[in-house]
């Protein structure tokens, strides 16, 4: 029986990952994280990939039978983009990806491994990207940590039996609490403070760019077929819901998501506003009876910061769009897409289902 370890399995892809092949008839699947949220079918681990020892005594007591691993766990510091530019950040995300990997696959049971990169590859963060990003494109040339740990993973495949596949998704949404890169929860918690307001949902952005989405589910539908398919065995691919958006243009879809009005657009500074407003949200957490935490870093992490930049706010107003091309992967037999707004009307459902929103009527 193939048995998953997904890394990073409480962040915005990791959870929807574990949940995909917790889900797979003849997978047996186990999450780690620092501080790992339970998934029915799976089992979860609490562990720091930045603490050698600890990855060691894990792949000791849990790794044996692994076969795949899903590697989408992500360091972060405070303030979330400046870490981007700095090489200590870049040098922590190889340590923790090889305190895992090394001793995975020096029990020689491992098949294959899924790595996660991104737009940055393309060096969207650094300057205009050349438009559309392509897997087969030189490295942009700057420093990132993307290089560093796939650097890694060839010598480390090198001559050995199994085989890995990296992935580049655009911006991704999905249904986790804390992560530093989820705007569905930041956006949610805006929407109630809001709504306890009596305020329609005014746009908090400046200037709208076109750009592309992933739900986190869809990225995990790729994470599971990359893990078996034949064609994905040493390939890079990008992964995109398939169609494009602007943030703005979607605003009356989340609006109708979270059941309120549409407003104006009043550019607001989301990781500025919202902090001042932790009360407000605490008081929504008990009104309601929210499983979500009352304590804003908890349920939104630094998704606010990541709201900011999504919503373009202090942007101009004509930004440089972000667009990736996806015919590589299509072609290699993975072709599941997703409509953006169906995306945002399901994840807040979902969400709210969950209660960890407040309803769409109240």
């Amino acid at each position: 029986m193939p048995k998953v370890l997904v890394a990073g399995s409480s962040g915005v892809v990791g959870l929807a990952a574990l949940r995909r092949f917790a889900a797979l008839d003849g997978w047996s699947a186990v999450g780690l994280a620092r501080r790992p949220q339970p998934v029915d079918g799976a089992e979860v681990v609490a562990l720091d990939l930045a603490d050698r020892d600890a990855c060691a005594e894990a792949v000791r007591r849990h790794g044996g039978d692994v076969t795949h691993l899903v590697y989408a766990a992500l360091y972060e510091k405070p303030g979330l983009f400046a870490g981007w530019y700095e090489r200590d950040q870049m040098e922590r995300n190889l340590a923790m990806f090889a305190n895992l990997l090394d001793p995975l696959a020096a029990l020689g049971r491992l098949e294959h491994v899924s790595l996660l990169q991104g737009t940055k590859a393309y060096g969207a963060h650094v300057e205009p990207m050349r438009l559309p990003g392509v897997e087969r494109s030189p490295r942009h040339p700057h420093e990132n940590f993307y290089w560093l740990q796939e650097d890694h993973l060839r010598a480390s495949q090198s001559g050995a039996p199994w085989s890995f596949t990296i992935l580049r998704p655009q911006i991704v949404f999905g249904e986790a609490m804390g992560s530093n890169m989820n705007a569905i929860p930041a956006f949610g918690v805006y929407a109630a403070v809001l709504r306890h307001d009596d305020e329609p949902l005014h746009y908090p952005g400046g200037g709208s760019f076109v750009t592309e989405a992933v739900d986190a589910d869809l990225l995990a539908r790729a994470l599971s077929w990359a893990a078996t398919a034949p064609a994905a065995r040493g390939e890079t691919f990008n992964v995109t819901n398939g169609d494009v958006f602007v943030m703005e243009n979607c605003w009356p879809a989340l609006a109708d998501a979270f059941g309120m009005e549409v407003g104006e657009r009043r550019p607001v500074q989301l990781s500025v506003a919202m902090p001042a407003r932790a009360a407000t949200w605490a008081a929504l957490v008990e009104r309601f009876g929210l499983d979500a935490p009352a304590d804003l870093e908890r349920f939104v992490g630094q998704s606010f910061l990541y709201a900011d930049m999504i919503t373009g706010y202090g942007r101009p107003e004509r930004a440089q769009p972000t667009l990736l091309s996806t015919i590589k992967i299509r072609q290699a037999g993975f072709a599941d897409c997703v409509d953006t707004e169906d995306m945002f009307r399901r994840v807040v459902g979902s969400l709210q289902a969950r209660r960890l929103l407040p309803p769409r009527s109240w």
